[in-house]
């Protein structure tokens, strides 16, 4: 059994019941607001985007055997692109 297998393997043990991502993020957003209690939202947008953003990343390059160039193909963007974002996040 190869470590993609494993990968697999851990994923569907974790997860019994698939929710689509979108529905994982309005949850953690919901919930956001709500622990805010009377404090006023501020820099959502930006927050969110790097909350899902880098264990994005993470995930493609190890999807993709760390090869940016599959990584980048995956994701849609340009290697550079994806050079920048991984330099960001301090995955390079």
């Amino acid at each position: 059994m190869d470590s993609a297998d494993r990968r697999e393997i851990e994923l569907e043990q974790k997860n019994t019941t698939a929710m689509p991502l979108s529905a994982y993020v309005k949850q953690a957003v919901d919930l956001y607001f709500v622990q805010l209690k009377d404090n006023e939202a501020e820099g959502l947008y930006n927050m969110v985007i790097s909350a899902v953003e880098k264990p994005l990343l993470e995930s493609t390059l190890a999807y993709a055997g760390q090869n940016q160039t599959k990584a980048a193909k995956a994701l849609g963007l340009s290697r550079s692109t994806l050079r920048k974002k991984l330099e960001q996040y301090g995955l390079s």
